[in-house]
């Protein structure tokens, strides 16, 4: 007996003192939250003495349904969406709300959480308390924000077994996860035209990589010259027309050469945080008829999820206070101020404006505020007054 309760008296030592090593209990099942619904498979989120079963739909088969619904049994799992989601789909909703099923298969269930049109009765049932920290864990594995959540009574036995995370530990992930970057590795990398330039990879907790490309020499005692740049596969690498984002990037670098040196933060936040599978959704519903703020709202995301906290804090750990900033989005002037670094001016970035990317930059001026003068200044004055196409709500 003395003999067990020695052991049980190392495992708390060992526990206390590796937790510098394995980090905060809560963050960790968090972080393996996130490696699950990347995976596809479930995890139990607890509220108080609440729990319940949350699978993400991205990807779900019939096969993966079927087993989902045994394991809950025998509870009835059902789908909650976001507000903007539930909007888009014509019902009044001040937050997640719950659809009830009635044995809709995988297809059926997509359909509910990302078709531009559902043209069936719908049944609101209660979201339940987990229902936002589902979302949001979801939003972090870049999963669509829509999942099959099921109260249940006890925790399923499993082999291997569910990962138990509680709501609380996901909504403070978050800010967590921006205060564990740190910078990983840095090199000189010359540009074409002979551009000075320097990488500073930064790290995370759960292994995303942002870029400060330090071009030239900046004086970090005057305001920097700071480009924002959420990565673009399509645009930056690709040259894809459907945007502006590699223009713009060409173009800033042009502009920080000229004014001897600058900072770009290239940020990992495809498709305004959206993430690259989910753009590539908008871009589907933008083919059938929505612009791109209604397409991410049809998704269930918000106009742009992109949190510029990250940024603060590359720039925080570079010793970058003050920031003239290449941009024509004031909503970056207002997060970095909010966040406390000092923006004295702003430089626009105006690329060239093509057939494929119009009705996209006429969004983003008319809708979300953007300064484009030189794209306003050329339409007539029914394009910018014009009615929502068909199929658009905007919440």
């Amino acid at each position: 007996m003395s003999n067990s309760k020695n052991q049980g008296g190392d495992v708390t030592r060992n526990a206390s003192r590796d937790a510098g090593l394995l980090g905060k209990a809560g963050h960790v099942a968090v972080e393996r939250g996130i490696a699950e619904f990347r995976s596809g498979r479930p995890v139990i989120i607890f509220r108080g003495d609440v729990a319940a079963l949350a699978l993400p739909i991205d990807g779900m088969t019939d096969g993966r349904l079927a087993s989902f619904r045994r394991l809950c049994a025998p509870a009835e799992p059902h789908l909650v969406v976001t507000q903007r989601r539930a909007q888009a789909l014509g019902l009044p909703a001040t937050g997640p709300i719950g659809l009830a099923l009635a044995g809709e298969d995988a297809g059926a269930i997509a359909a509910l959480a990302a078709d531009a049109r559902v043209e069936r009765s719908l049944k609101v049932v209660g979201a339940g308390p987990v229902a936002a920290a589902a979302i949001e864990l979801a939003k972090r594995a870049e999963r669509l924000p829509a999942l099959l959540v099921a109260d249940v009574a006890k925790v399923p036995s499993c082999d291997p077994p569910l990962l138990s995370i509680t709501a609380d530990d996901i909504v403070r992930f978050r800010r967590a996860a921006i205060e564990s970057l740190a910078v990983a590795a840095e090199a000189e990398v010359p540009l074409n035209g002979g551009v000075p330039a320097r990488f500073v990879i930064f790290r995370d907790a759960i292994g995303g990589s942002s870029v400060a490309v330090i071009v030239g020499s900046p004086d970090l005692h005057e305001p920097v010259p700071l480009r924002l740049h959420s990565a673009c596969l399509t645009g930056d690498v690709f040259g894809s027309r459907r945007c502006d984002c590699g223009d713009q990037l060409r173009l800033a670098l042009r502009r920080l050469e000229d004014q001897g040196g600058g900072v770009i933060l290239y940020l990992e936040q495809e498709g305004r945080g959206l993430g690259l599978a989910n753009k590539m959704r908008a871009y589907q519903l933008q083919d059938a008829g929505l612009d791109t703020i209604d397409a991410n709202s049809a998704l269930g995301f918000d106009d742009d999820e992109r949190d510029y906290g990250v940024a603060v804090r590359m720039l925080q750990i570079l010793g970058v206070k003050r920031v003239k900033l290449l941009t024509n989005n004031p909503a970056k002037l207002d997060g970095l101020t909010q966040a406390g670094i000092e923006v004295s001016g702003r430089i626009p970035l105006h690329g060239p404006v093509n057939s494929d990317n119009r009705r996209y930059l006429t969004a983003k001026a008319t809708r979300a505020g953007h300064k484009l003068d030189h794209l306003l200044a050329s339409l007539e004055p029914a394009e910018t007054s014009e009615a929502p196409l068909a199929g658009d709500r905007t919440p």
